[in-house]
């Protein structure tokens, strides 16, 4: 029996920075200040929710990775058989590490190579093809960063599994270029997105699971993001704690009320003042628990995505989310960005695939003034009704 030769890599310092609000995790300095703030590692157990979904073909799957963080503890945590082809060079492992193992997997013939990152690490493995001249070899990203611009990412770690699944179970999956994106992370935490392509990959490519590239959003009316902030102005109920994502939509909201919030950290509101700016999660949890009164959540969603939680609010963890009733969640985005969903769903993402489930359903989201829509949330098919 011929196995699949899984690749895999996972930069275990992902995403660190999204619930302490640094809005990313490159760099030394960055990731220490993470750590300092109270944030947690989640790469390796998101490598794991997508291996979980795999026990069913272990007996014909062999994994090869890097040993420890970088791979083999995910792989050993989901019973699946390891080959260990090398070690990170320093601890914590660095973006070269990436980079040697990706090359390490090539020269290993493996058939798809799995990752969890953001888009930096899909950058350093962009990189080791290239190096090897290997940009034919076929990749997946487990979504674990705090900004993922790439089309090379699944929705879910989940998501990523169900692609792995229909693969081992022999059916048909399109594979195709997929853009692999590059941000400044400096310019990012000024409050500016700077996003340009950077290469491409192959992916397996699922549309229902696997992420869209991000819309800049530089054609939608803004007016109507005028009309939606008014509204909500009209609206505020005092004593009502606000919690304000990041993105241009809200933005506008917020500078209609006349308050200097932050593009893209998130922000919290109380009598129509700003009491707190670019919070972290922990932050959250304690002006959450020390309100009297109701909270509510103003978010939008990211265009062409479709994510309204899980990319670049991950302030918004599962702990804050269950603070605050369904019902006082809305959603804001101008029917430009519903119609350039092409009918895909609003996505979430918190890291917690029981509170994912408890999104799914339809989602009241205003486009005007006064004027709302209902709109799914969740993964829509199955993929075997797709192929």
């Amino acid at each position: 029996m011929n196995k699949c030769k899984l690749g895999l890599i996972v930069n275990p310092y992902a995403g660190i920075g999204g619930s302490v609000g640094l809005k990313g995790s490159d760099g030394d300095e960055i990731r220490a200040e993470a750590f300092a703030r109270g944030a947690e590692e989640r790469a390796q157990a998101r490598m794991q929710r997508c291996l979980s979904m795999l026990k069913d073909f272990s007996t014909e799957i062999d994994v090869y990775c890097f040993a420890g963080d970088m791979g083999e503890n995910s792989a050993r945590a989901a019973n699946l058989n390891v080959h260990i082809v090398g070690q990170a060079s320093s601890e914590p492992s660095s973006a070269q590490d990436t980079i040697v193992a990706a090359e390490a997997l090539l020269k290993a013939s493996v058939d798809i190579i799995l990752f969890a990152g953001g888009d930096g690490t899909a950058r350093n493995i962009a990189d080791a093809l290239q190096n090897l001249n290997a940009t034919e070899q076929v990749v997946l990203g487990v979504p674990s960063g705090v900004k993922m611009h790439s089309g090379v990412y699944a929705i879910t770690p989940e998501a990523a599994g169900e692609i792995l699944l229909c693969l081992l179970k022999k059916q048909l999956v399109n594979i195709q270029a997929c853009d692999v994106r590059d941000i400044d992370e400096v310019a990012f935490r000024e409050g500016k997105v700077k996003a340009r392509f950077y290469a491409s990959m192959f992916a397996p490519v699922l549309p229902q699971f696997l992420q869209q590239v991000k819309n800049s959003g530089a054609a939608q009316d803004e007016l109507v993001k005028l009309d939606i902030a008014n509204y909500l102005i009209d609206n505020i109920s005092n004593e009502t704690l606000y919690i304000v994502g990041p993105g241009s939509t809200t933005k506008v909201f917020l500078e209609q009320l006349g308050v200097e919030g932050s593009l893209l950290g998130v922000d919290v509101i109380l009598n129509r003042e700003l009491i707190a700016a670019d919070v972290t999660a922990l932050q959250l949890q304690s002006m959450i628990k020390d309100h009297v009164g109701d909270v509510k959540l103003i978010i939008t969603a990211i265009g062409g995505q479709g994510h309204i939680i899980g990319r670049g609010n991950q302030q918004l963890t599962p702990t804050v989310l269950r603070s605050i009733s369904r019902h006082h969640i809305q959603v804001i985005a101008t029917k430009e960005k519903i119609l350039s969903l092409c009918n895909r769903p609003l996505l979430v993402d918190s890291n917690d695939p029981e509170l994912d489930k408890a999104f799914s359903g339809y989602q009241s989201v205003l486009v005007g003034y006064d004027e709302f829509v209902l709109y799914p949330i969740g993964i829509s098919e199955e993929p075997s009704k797709k192929l």
